[in-house]
């Protein structure tokens, strides 16, 4: 049994206290066995559970779901500090020294006139730091590991800023428009549906971009809407004395259209 002692308030240093022997000798077998890699999925859903908790407006939730995060990250520090290449500590160092370095204007003598300022230089200093020498750089430089619709709007960004973007979202509908139309003969021809389907969601996403909204935030909406009417749906089938999977398609189709007027005032449509 490890030694450890109750309080009834522990700190940073004891996270990663516990963390430490829980990975050690005489810890648990299963977390002494994880890896990057094994937990990698782990780190991401933490993230969006604290982003669910940040959507909920509710502090006590967010409270819990950033110390799964902060757990993340110590775990990972951990992993590396005992193969010996760097700790938690340093994981410190590196951050301060770059917020020091991309905030000039605290740290150093230079002047802004605003936080659209601050951005622009955050960005010059970040591509001087990453040694990215051209705009194309930039644009691989962002992380695969972004959800589609985020990374797609985050390069369609950095390519904007040399003025490669539409004036309006108008021709981004356009554009919309053609890449549905190909998609379409794609499919008829049997061939490059998979990359059409691509330019296609590559395209709204730009368009969503040029009418300032969230894609993420667009879809997941569309989502909820989606699974509230077909909840409705079933239910309205359930009422009948019906299953859905006895059902014919044009059946479920007249029950969810229904479903989808009965909730018409919920989602403004």
């Amino acid at each position: 049994m490890v030694n450890f002692e109750n309080k009834e308030h522990y700190d940073v240093n004891d996270l990663r206290r516990i963390i430490s022997i829980l990975r050690g000798p005489g810890g648990c077998p299963w977390d002494a066995e994880q890896t990057h890699e094994s937990i990698r999925r782990n780190f991401l859903e933490e993230a969006y559970e604290a982003v669910e908790a940040i959507d909920e407006q509710d502090p006590r939730h967010l409270c819990e779901e950033l110390g799964d995060v902060l757990m993340q990250v110590m775990f990972h520090a951990d992993i590396e500090a005992a193969a010996g290449r760097f700790d938690l500590d340093d994981v410190a160092d590196m951050t301060v020294r770059k917020l020091i370095s991309r905030h000039p204007h605290v740290f150093g003598d230079l002047t802004v006139t605003g936080s659209d300022e601050v951005i622009e230089n955050w960005e010059v200093l970040k591509r001087r730091e990453k040694r990215h020498e051209t705009v194309a750089d930039s644009l691989d430089a962002v992380a695969r590991s972004l959800p589609g619709l985020w990374r797609a709007e985050k390069i369609q960004k950095k390519a904007a800023k040399v003025g490669f973007d539409w004036p309006d979202a108008d021709g981004a509908m356009d554009k919309l428009r053609e890449e549905l139309s190909e998609l379409a003969e794609a499919v008829k021809a049997g061939r490059h549906v998979e990359e059409e389907l691509g330019d296609l969601l590559f395209s709204a996403v730009n368009a969503a971009r040029l009418l300032d909204i969230d894609p993420e935030t667009a879809l997941g909406k569309a989502s909820d809407k989606f699974a509230a009417r077909f909840r409705r749906m079933e239910e309205k089938a359930t009422a009948q004395g019906k299953k859905l999977a006895d059902m014919t398609l044009s059946e479920m189709d007249e029950l969810y259209n229904q479903a989808k007027k009965e909730l018409e005032n919920k989602y403004d449509r």
